[in-house]
């Protein structure tokens, strides 16, 4: 089944033109229960991982392998992000465990799926691993939308746009912050779903700002933002508990060798 999100309840361009050129793509991966296989896209699911590479560990508890987050193929990116020469999977992986000033520890890897040969099967996760830190199996409905900067509007731009902001939401309920301009959940591209102040992060290699990677969010829950299909229906989605229902932000630095990744945290 597709998710459709409903188009904004008003037209943001047309009362905020000064975001316009701001927009950006993003691909709201929509996870919902089911039984993915190493073949599909999915949050939480089985890796199309080597069985002749080893499964990666966490350097910080020895032995301690990491877990299967998001998998992805260059077709469910939709075009949002530009994957490396020659592969065309994305895998993302981290230790659950609790880390010093970390909720998570995460592995990026790019692959070419027909390369992969005979697949290895994903080791059981150690015991007392912390709920909510691993998704349930989910399958995903990749679906593109605009979005516009919330917590990364310039402050210049939010001090012009806010007397107009609290005139649409007296008018009409509609927040701007809120309803009209990042979208919730877990998504590819676009911009971060921050919880509070932006914390986008520098490459350690060419000091320059990371472009936003993923955004795992540990639930999508927004009336304004339900998709069609799930309105009145309740969803099994992937049971993510980050801290107070909060998410993991991946970035990444296109321009250094091998793409280097930091991670962020938001509640």
């Amino acid at each position: 089944m597709t998710r459709r999100t409903p188009p904004r309840p008003v037209d943001v361009e047309q009362l905020f033109p000064e975001v316009a050129p701001l927009r950006r793509q993003t691909v709201r991966l929509h996870p919902r229960a089911g039984r993915p296989s190493w073949r599909d896209s999915s949050v939480g699911g089985p890796l199309l991982w080597p069985d002749r590479e080893p499964w990666p560990l966490c350097p910080e508890h020895r032995g301690s392998p990491m877990a299967p987050i998001v998998q992805l193929y260059v077709a469910d990116a939709l075009g949002v992000v530009e994957f490396p020469p020659a592969c065309d999977l994305l895998q993302v992986l981290w230790c659950p465990r609790a880390h010093d000033g970390r909720w998570v520890l995460p592995e990026v890897r790019w692959r070419a799926a027909g390369a992969v040969g005979t697949v290895r099967e994903a080791p059981p996760l150690p015991a007392g691993t912390p709920y909510g830190h691993v998704p349930k199996p989910c399958v995903v409905h990749p679906e593109l939308i605009a979005e516009y900067p919330s917590w990364d509007l310039p402050y210049p731009l939010w001090d012009a746009l806010e007397p107009r902001f609290a005139q649409v939401e007296a008018e009409t309920g509609w927040d701007y912050q809120y309803h009209l301009s990042t979208a919730p959940g877990t998504k590819l591209g676009g911009y971060p779903g921050w919880g509070q102040d932006p914390q986008w992060p520098d490459c350690s290699g060419c000091g320059k700002p990371m472009d936003h990677l993923l955004t795992v969010a540990s639930s999508e829950a927004d009336s304004a933002w339900t998709p069609f299909e799930d309105e009145g229906v309740r969803c099994e989605s992937a049971d993510l508990m980050l801290g107070d229902m909060g998410g993991i932000y991946l970035f990444e630095c296109r321009s250094c060798p091998g793409r280097p990744v930091k991670d962020r945290f938001g509640s």
